[in-house]
């Protein structure tokens, strides 16, 4: 079984390979969606998909310049 930290990575890899610079966009979209039907667990998934989105692009950022 994959630990949900790295399942969480993989879940953000894959976020930004099918939404590139929209990203960001595609999860807060997702997270108000999942809070307007009142899905905490969904929200708190995630937001933790988005912390793992934002160490992607800061680390990729680092790596070019």
């Amino acid at each position: 079984m994959i630990p949900p930290d790295q399942e969480r990575l993989a879940e953000a890899l894959a976020v930004e390979r099918l939404h590139g610079d929209q990203a960001p966009l595609f999860v807060a979209e997702r997270i108000g969606a999942l809070a307007l039907a009142g899905d905490d667990a969904g929200i708190a998934r995630w937001v933790e998909i988005a912390k793992k989105l934002d160490w992607l692009r800061r680390a990729a950022a680092e790596r070019s310049s």
